[in-house]
């Protein structure tokens, strides 16, 4: 009896470290696999997510092949004080074919040119300047903010051009009524200073030539008023030139 008793405890006690080694070594695999998924899923995550960014690129590329991308970018001029950088810059990727052709063949006057009709159009009030950098084949395009007009000149835009957009609150038309009205004065106050140009930046103001700015500056300013006098820039000039509109 005790021979089979003691047969039973043995067989008892490997039951209970077989048991015990499975359970440990269940625990170091629970472990390990939870490392493992923890790892793998950052990684396909990660992955995922450079292949999404790809995938957009390549197909944001597909569809907007004929049409221009869109960024924010700094404007670099030096003259940036008068000109806060531009709010939206088109980078044209419209086939050169896509407007007519002009005497130069340069397909960044073919959108300038463009552009000159649509202010001339139904942008009226909106349009107020534009100034060309052949260097660059970059066109800087001031116009009172409008998504119409923004989305007609950069769809307009051809490859290998730049246009910058940048925000006034002037159309051009406003100014060219300033301007007729500055000029009217131009000997108005021949003895106390002289108005010596005027004409119209694509910026968005009128610009006016004197031989002493510090004097003409309060003057200017109290006879077109604080909402006229905010689009006149007084400025030294050694001469009269021929500064037109």
């Amino acid at each position: 009896m005790r021979k089979y008793l003691w047969a039973f405890v043995a067989v008892t006690v490997v039951a209970v470290a077989v048991v015990v080694a499975l359970t440990l070594r269940g625990l170091t695999n629970l472990g390990a696999d939870s490392g493992s998924g923890s790892g793998s899923d950052s990684a396909s995550d990660f992955g995922s997510d450079s292949d999404s960014d790809s995938g957009s690129g390549s197909g944001s590329d597909s569809v907007t092949g004929a049409w221009p991308k869109s960024e924010t970018s700094p404007d670099p001029s030096p003259e940036s004080s008068l000109s806060p950088g531009p709010s939206r810059t088109c980078v044209g990727t419209r086939p050169v074919r896509g407007l007519p052709t002009l005497d130069d063949n340069s397909p960044m006057y073919r959108v300038a040119d463009h552009i000159d009709k649509l202010a001339a159009g139904g942008y009226a009030t909106v349009y107020t300047g534009m100034a060309v950098n052949n260097e660059t084949q970059t066109l800087d395009v001031w116009r009172v903010p409008s998504a119409r007009f923004d989305a007609d000149v950069c769809g307009a835009a051809l490859k290998g051009v730049t246009v910058r957009l940048h925000d006034t609150d002037i159309s051009r038309k406003s100014l060219d009524k300033l301007f007729d009205r500055v000029t009217d004065d131009m000997s108005r106050w021949d003895g106390t200073f002289q108005m010596r140009e005027v004409g119209v930046d694509e910026r968005g103001f009128v610009l006016v030539g004197v031989d002493d700015p510090d004097t003409a500056r309060p003057i200017v300013e109290k006879a077109y008023g604080e909402e006229d006098g905010r689009y006149i820039k007084v400025e030294h000039v050694d001469q009269a030139s021929a500064l037109t509109g």
